[in-house]
């Protein structure tokens, strides 16, 4: 009697195993969530017409979130994003060239005073851009508080300002306020190009293997504040 109730407890994990295998593989259950109309929906099942809305899938069981699927893109948006992608290829190719172009232009320079010497120019002409339009806010501004003060004094002898005086006026703070907007344009392509030169030099010591010495970076500094003044 004992072999026959072991038989029958054999039989029955040998049917009961096949079935909890079956319901371990069973796929897990998901929900789909989207906003429709301002709301937010929830389906266990996807309509046809949300298939392409952004959602998000989250399992039925323990409730989480197992995938964010974006919404489908439009034709327009497409075309667009291969546009885009296309310029992208086409900005990295022509980077890459400039990088490669450069890099074979920095290695025709045997030293780093050669290569300095191809932006002394650049930097003469900046700066000297800089003086003429410090020179001439100067001078601007001496004029115009001269101007200034007659006007003032004519008015307070009690004498109009004559018309073409007050154009003059007019005119002269135009043109201050001009030279002005260029001083500072002129000052910050400077500041632009002190950066440019650093980083080429930088680059080409690496190119050429040149170790940076503390000699000759206070050397560089010098340069660049000698031609700032």
């Amino acid at each position: 009697m004992y072999k026959n109730r072991l038989l029958l407890l054999l039989v029955g994990a040998a049917v009961s195993l096949p079935a909890m295998a079956q319901k371990e593989g069973a796929p897990v259950k998901k929900l789909y969530c989207w906003n429709e109309n301002g709301q937010r929906v929830c389906s266990d099942a996807l309509p046809a017409d949300a298939v392409n809305r952004a959602r998000e899938e989250i399992n039925a069981r323990s409730g989480m979130r197992t995938a964010e699927v974006a919404r489908a893109m439009t034709e327009e948006e497409r075309a667009q994003a291969a546009s885009d992608e296309q310029q992208r290829q086409v900005d990295q190719a022509a980077a890459d060239t400039r990088r490669r172009t450069e890099q074979a232009m920095l290695m025709s320079y045997q030293s780093e005073a050669d290569l300095r010497r191809v932006f002394n120019e650049r930097t003469g002409i900046v700066d000297n851009s800089i003086r003429t339009a410090r020179y001439n806010v100067t001078s601007l501004r001496e004029g115009l508080v001269t101007m200034l003060q007659t006007a003032g004094d004519r008015e307070l002898d009690g004498k109009p300002v004559a018309p073409a005086m007050a154009e003059n006026i007019r005119n002269r703070h135009r043109e201050l306020l001009r030279q002005r907007r260029l001083q500072a344009s002129f000052e910050r392509q400077r500041a632009e190009l002190d950066v440019e030169i650093a980083d080429i030099t930088r680059r080409y010591r690496e190119l050429k293997g040149i170790e940076a010495t503390p000699a000759a970076a206070d050397a560089g500094m010098a340069m660049a504040e000698a031609t700032t003044k």
